[in-house]
């Protein structure tokens, strides 16, 4: 029996045209589809808006009051009374995703898709506040990431 395939409206965003210059290429719309797809568990609107240092320590700062860029925040709507699908907002900073990359040793668009999961998931009510939430977020990603034929991220 096949799975069913969610819908997806998914809108991505540069924040500046330096961003766009230097990512575009590498960031595309059909990649980021596709992950996003493979962490889906209804329908989805979904915009990621890809951001540099200033504007993701910024935002940091103001949801989550840690003073630093970080590399993937997650803002899922409330639900509305008559539209039966998630509405997101994912934010991602590619400098830290690159810097954090290296670091890993990984290859940056082997990061990228692991965080765009990570954040589809969060948008979905996941969370890793605790130890058993964690792990089960960790092991799902995991399984998402194998799915798509991408290496665990944890190893």
């Amino acid at each position: 029996m096949k799975k069913k395939t969610h819908q997806l409206t998914l809108d991505m965003q540069f924040a500046s045209e330096a961003l766009a210059e230097k990512w575009g290429l590498q960031i595309t719309k059909p990649k980021l589809k596709k992950w996003v797809q493979a962490a889906l568990l209804e329908d989805a609107t979904i915009t990621i808006r890809f951001v540099g240092r200033a504007e993701g320590r910024k935002l940091n700062a103001a949801y989550r009051q840690k003073d630093y860029a970080t590399n993937v925040l997650t803002f899922p709507y409330e639900e509305q009374p008559g539209i039966d699908h998630l509405y997101a907002d994912i934010v991602i900073c590619p400098p830290v995703v690159e810097k954090e990359a290296k670091e890993q040793k990984k290859a940056f668009l082997q990061h990228l898709a692991h965080l765009t999961i990570h954040g589809t998931l969060h948008a979905q009510g996941f969370d890793h506040e605790d130890e058993v939430e964690a792990l089960a977020m960790e092991e799902l990603e995991i399984a998402i990431l194998k799915k798509i034929k991408q290496p665990n991220p944890y190893e």
